[in-house]
């Protein structure tokens, strides 16, 4: 008789933890996530309220935490600390985390071996989860995940919006990960309970004007003027400001190879032409 090969809780059904929940539920988990009040429902997956996870987390197996600390700290462990301390059943844990803690490496390469070096207030308290959920002593891995991308959260919806900008800054570069591929790597990562840091960026960091041009191209329309940086950074938020401060190339190398897997979507040229071709089945299925 087949059986499950565990019981996954996720804190946090947000743009990410739905691809993990949908992959896991595929793989045979049984899922319960915890969501807002009033959140969609997600097929296979038991919902709870944040409030009242304590009974799913003495039941996990595998435990996956997806949202980010504040001022005061990791929501999860500020509630739950002693729980998943104490928690009988759980033998894995994961938690999302960024490639900001490299903080600016000048356009060079940084891989998992790299030591943290956090620029910014935000990256500092991602350094701080990290190491608090470390601290708990269970089996961790840390996914560090470049700028995610995916269906309803991409260059397409800012250009159907009239809201792209071609921000050209030359030698600068972004890393990005698709939806899809994260849900691939953490469900990778807890088939061979697998630990430690593992990097999510594709293999081609990328000038954003060069994604603004290819999203452009594949929706056929002219793309947006080009705009130096220096004339565009004085309309920026403090959050965007922070991002293009630092350049770095994140390699993945190491995580791929220690997971089994190659990315979907190694480039956002790929990752690009999927969410379209998935724009238009969904059209097509309406």
């Amino acid at each position: 008789m087949n059986t499950a090969p565990g019981t996954l809780l996720i804190f946090g059904l947000g743009y990410s933890g739905r691809a993990i929940a949908r992959a896991a539920v595929a793989a045979g988990y049984a899922v319960t996530a915890t969501t807002r009040a009033g959140a969609a429902p997600e097929p296979g997956v038991a919902l709870v309220p944040f409030s009242a996870a304590g009974a799913a987390i003495a039941a996990a197996t595998h435990l996956i935490a997806t949202a980010a600390p504040d001022e005061d700290g990791d929501p999860v462990l500020a509630r739950y600390r002693a729980a998943i301390a104490a928690a009988p059943h759980l033998r894995w844990l994961g938690y999302l985390s960024t490639t900001g803690v490299y903080g600016d490496a000048g356009g060079a390469w940084v891989d998992e071996a790299t030591p943290v070096n956090p620029g910014s207030a935000r990256a500092r308290r991602r350094v701080a989860a990290e190491q608090a959920w470390a601290a708990l002593g269970k089996p961790l891995a840390i996914f560090r995940l470049a700028g995610i991308y995916g269906p309803g959260r991409s260059m397409f919806d800012d250009l159907r919006a009239g809201q792209g900008r071609r921000v050209v800054k030359p030698g600068h570069v972004f890393g990005r990960i698709h939806r899809d591929d994260i849900a691939q790597g953490v469900c990778a990562a807890m088939a061979r309970a697998a630990t430690g840091i593992f990097n999510f960026a594709d293999d081609e960091p990328a000038a954003s004007a060069d994604v603004v041009v290819e999203a452009a191209r594949l929706l056929g329309m002219a793309p947006p003027p080009p705009v130096p940086y220096e004339q565009a950074v004085q309309g920026m938020s403090p959050m965007a400001r922070s991002f293009w401060a630092e350049n770095r190339k994140v390699s993945a190398a190491r995580t791929k190879a220690a997971l089994g897997i190659a990315w979907r979507y190694p480039s956002y040229r790929e990752g690009l032409a999927a969410i379209l071709r998935e724009e238009r089945t969904q059209r097509r299925d309406q």
